[in-house]
């Protein structure tokens, strides 16, 4: 394993030197070792070989620089010297023509089938005919066919790879694009966050801050209290809005939990003390809820008493939370002018409302009361599923 990982780098460097270079390089080092019986010192001779097996094995190993380029062309090119060779006496006996098997392995690597399996299926004829032994032609069908196999091999596991390296792309790319929606989803969810704490904490400072003047000379501890009531949803929105902020931050520190379930009797006391009776009830047994399912009741009741205090006019709100089987109904009703043409027409409020309970796959409802004046808000998340017992 340490060599391999040591070789690594070698090979991406020869992989990125130009392809011509490589196979010059490897044509220089293939005539190299086919001239070598042709001027080894160990030939017991008394006088040099024929010209004519210099001139056939340059002839047979020089086009190799071009077989990429050409392959099928290199190949015959290749073979038709090699054949050429014993039509001199004197020459030194070749072992093995590597010219021929490398042009053979890269027809197989780079060549389309037809061309490649014709070429392939006449050379082997041509060797079985031209052979001078049966032993000679069989280690010739041997030899082109396991590099035809090789060539093939090659080309099958470069295939491998750049189908994996498109796989990866595209991977990429769609992990790249997952990424910028969950950013726009996560956008979206602030900007709710944000108008939810702001309208809820703004309509709050607001009528406690026209009510206070009234009060301020003929009841001096009520308007003491609504200018507590203030400073007190200020300081919530504060907070509020400090850990929404947070999660734009990329190191962002201990952050405040999420308001829950359990906040909304807190959440209804904020709004009582502006001036509006809210009474919360709760039935059935809670079950389970997910934390994105948690903010979500949270903000829709939220939202929902905001309309109350900015829209409807009314004295009183009803707040109840029933537990089923499979879902959290929240219903949020006032004894208000209950027409849906007194809330504005534009903002995120009720749109809000539905977005939020659908994200978390739930479903929200809201229009007049059909069972008296006022309005009403009716929003059904889904419960986690709850523990299996033995």
């Amino acid at each position: 394993m340490p060599v391999l990982s040591r070789l690594g780098p070698v090979r991406d460097r020869l992989r990125s030197l130009p392809p011509l270079w490589v196979d010059a390089a490897l044509a220089v080092a293939v005539l190299i070792v086919q001239l070598w019986p042709l001027l080894s010192p160990d030939e017991p001779r008394d006088g040099p070989w024929s010209w004519w097996g210099y001139a056939v094995v340059v002839a047979a190993t020089v086009p190799l620089v071009w077989r990429r380029r050409a392959p099928i062309p290199v190949l015959l090119t290749s073979l038709m010297a090699t054949a050429l060779y014993d039509l001199s006496d004197d020459v030194a006996a070749q072992p093995i023509w590597y010219g021929g098997l490398i042009a053979t392995y890269t027809v197989a690597a780079h060549s389309a089938r037809w061309s490649r399996v014709a070429v392939l299926l006449a050379t082997i004829i041509g060797g079985l005919l031209l052979a001078g032994s049966s032993e000679t032609a069989l280690r010739g069908v041997v030899l082109f066919v396991a590099a035809y196999a090789i060539g093939r091999a090659s080309a099958a596991s470069r295939a491998y790879a750049a189908v994996l390296e498109e796989r990866a792309v595209r991977l990429e790319h769609e992990r790249v694009v997952e990424a910028e929606r969950a950013a726009e989803r996560e956008r979206a969810r602030i900007a709710r966050d944000m108008h939810d704490i702001l309208a809820h904490a703004v309509s709050l400072m607001v009528v406690q801050a026209e009510a206070g003047p009234v009060v301020v000379r003929s009841d001096p501890a009520r308007a003491e209290a609504a200018f507590d009531a203030i400073a007190a949803a200020g300081r919530d929105a504060m907070v509020q809005l400090r850990r929404t902020l947070n999660v734009l931050k990329e190191e962002a520190g201990p952050r405040t939990p999420q308001p829950t379930v359990a906040a909304l009797t807190e959440l209804a006391e904020q709004v009582s003390g502006a001036g509006i009776e809210v009474v919360c009830s709760a039935s059935g047994e809670p079950g389970p809820l997910l934390p994105d399912v948690e903010v979500a009741a949270y903000r829709i009741t939220q939202e929902a008493l905001t309309n109350v205090v900015k829209h409807a006019g009314a004295t009183r709100a009803d707040v109840r939370l029933r537990w089923e089987d499979d879902v959290l109904v929240i219903d949020v009703t006032d004894d208000g002018r209950g027409s849906a043409s007194s809330l504005p027409s534009g903002g995120n409020g009720l749109a809000g409302v539905r977005k939020r309970a659908e994200s978390c796959g739930g479903s929200a409802v809201a229009g007049p009361r059909t069972d008296g004046p006022g309005f009403r808000v009716t929003a059904r998340l889904p419960l986690a599923a709850r523990p299996v017992t033995a």
